[in-house]
């Protein structure tokens, strides 16, 4: 007689099954509950995303805080309003046909009220893709209007300038240009070298007046000092008379003859000569 003996299902299958759907449960739970809640920094403001669309009519936009969003519904694109610095290198040729290399370092900030349209329209890499590319142009637009020397000479003005057209380009994409700075030009070393004699010739040449200058004025001062001396000498020849200089004698003597006399000397003040006498 064969014995049989009954085999059962085992449980542990379905109790794993529980298990995992419950911790991925679990998890979704969570995931929800972190991704209600999104943070504003201060100078910021936060663009909502319906599934990865704006509402341009009607936008959701956060402002500086904490805010609640439907999870796996909305995205919240962060952008900052506050000013910022943004650098360009840049390349561009002068009126006479000069290249000219240099860093153009600007300031600027978003009108934080466009910021869904900026994000709608631009993106949020709205710097590559717009303001670098306008400040190119700007540069190339202005320095096209100076020749090379100018623009070292006019450097400010080239730069505001450079600003107002950037403003003109930028202000359709609602951002506004706070500063313009061009730092240093950088150009060929033919045209360095052009401009170090141009500086070195109008040196020799200021050296050249300053020695011709100096050169007048020791001849006018020696003229002066001659006709000086001559009008002096004039004056004495037409004042020194015998009469005058007798008096000068006479109220610098103090009194006393002198004790020995040279012969055929004349006596002082007197004009006469003491006759020898003899013996």
């Amino acid at each position: 007689m064969s014995i049989r003996v009954a085999q059962g299902r085992s449980p542990a299958g379905p109790v794993i099954g529980v298990g995992v759907v419950g911790i991925a449960a679990l998890l979704v739970f969570i995931l929800a509950i972190f991704g209600s809640f999104t943070q504003v920094g201060v100078g910021e403001v936060g663009i909502v995303k319906h599934f990865g669309a704006i509402d341009t009519d009607h936008p959701d936009v956060f402002d500086p805080g904490i805010h609640t969003k439907v999870p796996f519904r909305d995205d919240v694109v962060i952008f900052d309003t506050r000013i910022q610095k943004e650098q360009v290198d840049s390349s561009a040729a002068s009126k006479d046909g000069v290249t000219i290399h240099s860093t153009i370092t600007i300031n600027f900030h978003i009108e934080a009220a466009k910021a869904p349209l900026i994000l709608q329209n631009i993106g949020a890499n709205y710097k590559e893709r717009i303001i670098d590319q306008q400040i190119q142009q700007a540069f190339k637009d202005v320095t096209a209007q100076y020749a090379g020397l100018e623009l070292i000479q006019k450097r400010e003005e080239v730069a505001i300038k450079a600003k107002g057209v950037l403003k003109d380009k930028l202000s359709p994409y609602f951002i506004v240009v706070d500063e313009f700075t061009i730092p240093n030009y950088e150009f060929p070393k033919e045209f360095n070298d052009a401009i170090l004699a141009t500086q070195v010739a109008n040196q020799q040449n200021l050296q050249a007046k300053q020695l011709q200058e100096k050169a007048r004025t020791e001849a006018e001062t020696a003229l002066i000092v001659a006709q000086g001396l001559a009008n002096a000498q004039k004056a004495q020849a037409t004042t020194l008379t015998p009469e005058y200089l007798q008096l000068q004698a006479i109220n610098k003597w103090n009194g006393q003859l002198p004790q020995y006399l040279t012969p055929n000397t004349p006596l002082p003040f007197i004009g006469t000569t003491p006759t020898p006498t003899t013996k």
